[in-house]
């Protein structure tokens, strides 16, 4: 499988923000979201077996790993098999996918952080609806926002799925730089809904264009 880099770092999103985490980064993407802030995924890498990848992965020492990009499931057969022996060694596992493909044939045990695409992104064409239907309990929801018209797209695939009774709760990320966050968080309390405000603490820690941790 093609690789760009796997790194032990602290989660900067998500519900499991905060804690130690491994990343594989998984190179090649199906997408080009106007806000990306990892296109140095989209070529290169390194080839790596996924017996190498799981030693690497195994060194770190780190019960919590996830799989990442550009999009992981661009390597469809690859990421299937390494997720099913994350799990089947016990380590707990997310899946950050951007929805744009198929995440039924991913393991079970693992969670899915799904993506929803909204205008702002130029992607919003590419949303996957059938993947709402393959989302166990435990799966995370996140609309990245850039504007106010994202978040109202936001608010109305909420609506249209009833994602505001799934736990746990939505996912909104602000695009780094690109809106006022105190502006987001209004909107988010004026809406009423049971979301969560999640900011990229990495990028806070080492800066936006830190590689690697």
């Amino acid at each position: 499988m093609r690789i760009t880099e796997i790194f032990h770092s602290i989660q900067g999103e998500s519900s499991y923000a905060g804690r130690p985490c491994v990343f594989v980064r998984l190179t090649w993407c199906n997408l080009r979201c106007t806000w990306c802030d990892s296109e140095y995924t989209f070529t290169g890498g390194t080839e790596m077996s996924i017996d190498s990848v799981l030693e690497k992965v195994r060194g770190y020492n780190c019960p919590l790993v996830e799989i990442t990009g550009g999009e992981p499931l661009v390597q469809k057969n690859e990421c299937r098999d390494l997720v099913k022996k994350l799990c089947d060694e016990g380590f707990e596992v997310l899946i950050e996918t951007s929805g744009s493909l198929d995440i039924s044939i991913l393991d079970d045990r693992a969670i899915r952080i799904l993506d929803i695409k909204c205008p702002g992104s130029g992607e919003e064409a590419r949303n996957r609806w059938e993947n709402l239907s393959s989302l166990r309990p435990r799966d995370e929801i996140k609309f990245v926002i850039l504007d106010r018209q994202d978040f109202d797209y936001a608010i109305g695939v909420i609506d249209r799925f009833g994602l505001d009774r799934r736990e746990p709760a939505v996912l909104f990320s602000p695009v780094w730089g690109a809106i006022d966050l105190a502006n987001l968080a209004q909107w988010i309390l004026e809406s009423g809904l049971p979301a969560r405000m999640q900011l990229q603490l990495h990028k806070y820690i080492w800066g936006p264009d830190t590689r690697g941790v």
